[in-house]
């Protein structure tokens, strides 16, 4: 009985512990550089977590079955030149293609990992380094910025409604999309069953290898449109435009609260998760760290995070 309680009293502590620390770094944050709780600075921080939110809500499908898409930044570069080479010919219809291009590269990801039976993470790196290379190949290895004609089909991700800027409504779109997906579909149901216990999961009629490759779709599919958002913000494609976004993403996601191992988590955790990465990138930048030892922060903190979220029953022998 003791056992069972204090397991029910970590398991609280640990759903509510991303939420305390976002609390308690905006307020410490705030202290120190009142200037960061003004509204500008809010809604600033609010648009750079809604494209850091929709690249983790994709790789949190995946993280929930117990797998990893090492190629989400290499996705999110390539979409934003497909969108900087097509815009001005395809109109609107090329972020469709941008977002079709990921979804298309999330199905070949899925089916090497479950077909040839390919761990995720060296499927996923391979996939990452095909779609970095296309992306350097289609690009001329160079940063292509959008003509001022182009950007007037950009208005959708530039512009702002009553004073919230467009990037942050599609975050919230995007927010309760997924969560529907996640909470109150089968599919949902059947990812945490799989990364709870895959041999279970199949065993129980579950077509395991379906869900997986579903996921996977969503992950690049989401990361095409996190580069979309991206290419419309900086009003440029390149190779190399969410190359610092992999750490911060996964981060986000197992900062709010999804076991790494799977099973356990939410799209909720993951946004608590995107926040919680926002304040510290933008606190630092307020405080005066240097930019380039933000990663280590982002290192430390993730490896903090998969220490207290990890299930380690799952994995009694660690390789």
């Amino acid at each position: 009985m003791a056992t069972m309680i204090g397991r029910l009293g970590s398991d609280r502590l640990r759903q509510w512990l991303p939420l305390a620390t976002l609390v308690i770094l905006v307020a410490l944050i705030g202290a120190l550089q009142p200037v960061f709780l003004q509204p500008a600075t809010l809604l600033e921080l609010a648009g750079d977590t809604a494209v850091l939110f929709i690249l983790a809500t994709g790789v949190t499908f995946v993280i929930m079955l117990g797998g990893i898409d090492l190629s989400i930044q290499s996705m999110a570069s390539l979409a934003s030149v497909v969108v900087a080479l097509t815009l001005s010919s395809l109109g609107y219809w090329s972020f469709v293609l941008a977002v079709a291009l990921g979804a298309v590269a999330g199905l070949l990801s899925g089916l090497a990992h479950t077909r040839l039976r390919i761990p995720s993470f060296i499927a996923t790196l391979a996939m990452g380094g095909v779609l970095f290379s296309t992306a350097l190949v289609t690009s001329g290895e160079k940063s292509i910025t959008l003509e001022v004609a182009e950007r007037d089909y950009l208005t959708w991700i530039t512009g702002a409604a009553l004073g919230i800027p467009n990037v942050v409504v599609i975050g919230l779109i995007v927010l309760v999309g997924a969560h529907v997906l996640q909470a109150h579909t089968r599919f949902g149901r059947y990812s945490a069953a799989i990364g709870a216990g895959e041999p279970a999961a199949y065993a129980s009629g579950v077509k395991v290898n379906r869900q997986k490759v579903t996921a996977y779709v969503l992950s690049a599919a989401f990361a095409a449109l996190a580069g979309v958002i991206l290419a419309g913000r900086l009003a440029s494609g390149s190779p190399t435009l969410a190359a610092e976004m992999l750490l911060p993403s996964i981060a986000a996601v197992v900062v709010g609260g999804t076991a790494i191992t799977g099973g356990v988590g939410s799209i909720w955790r993951t946004l608590v998760g995107a926040l919680i990465i926002s304040v510290v990138r933008i606190g630092m930048t307020f405080l005066g760290v240097n930019i380039f030892a933000q990663n280590i922060v982002f290192g430390v903190v993730l490896i903090a995070a998969v220490a207290i979220t990890i299930d380690r029953s799952k994995i009694p022998i660690v390789k």
